[in-house]
């Protein structure tokens, strides 16, 4: 059940990228320019988004377990191991990876998301932005990997 679990929570993930225009970095860029010409449709999204995940994070932390884990199952042990939210302090790493998200975000209006449902397109902006998200993770763990820095959690 996880497994067509997932597949439909991606398949809905990537139409609702689709749907809003959230996969158009043109639309994502103009909602970013605040200062210039607004978009604020992407707002409308996000509290859509907001407002269909919101019941799912509420039966949560009321049941300590996600909605479609089956009670008494090795499923539950497995739903009851996975958390919502893990309290920990900010620190670089945190900090960092905002700031290049943010970043890459504002530059390209492609996010990871988007950016892999814009490689059904086989457009070379696209290819190019999870080329180079891929690397950037691979480049994290080498960088963790390496003495004297922290171990990856």
């Amino acid at each position: 059940m996880s497994a067509l679990a997932a597949l439909l929570a991606g398949v809905l993930f990537g139409a609702g990228l689709l749907v809003s225009g959230m996969s158009n970095p043109q639309v994502v860029l103009a909602f970013l320019d605040v200062a210039g010409h607004w978009n604020p449709a992407l707002a409308f999204t996000m509290a859509g988004a907001i407002a269909v995940a919101a019941p799912a994070f509420w039966w949560r932390r009321r049941h300590d377990r996600q909605p479609l884990s089956e009670q008494g199952t090795t499923g539950d042990a497995a739903a009851r191991a996975s958390t919502t939210s893990q309290r920990r302090p900010f620190d670089a790493s945190l900090l960092g990876g905002s700031a290049l998200f943010g970043i890459g975000w504002g530059l390209s209006g492609i996010c990871p998301g988007p950016g892999l449902v814009l490689l059904t397109g086989f457009a070379l902006p696209a290819w190019s932005f999870v080329a180079a998200m891929a690397a950037g993770m691979v480049l994290v763990q080498w960088l963790r990997k390496a003495p004297g820095t922290a171990p990856l959690e």
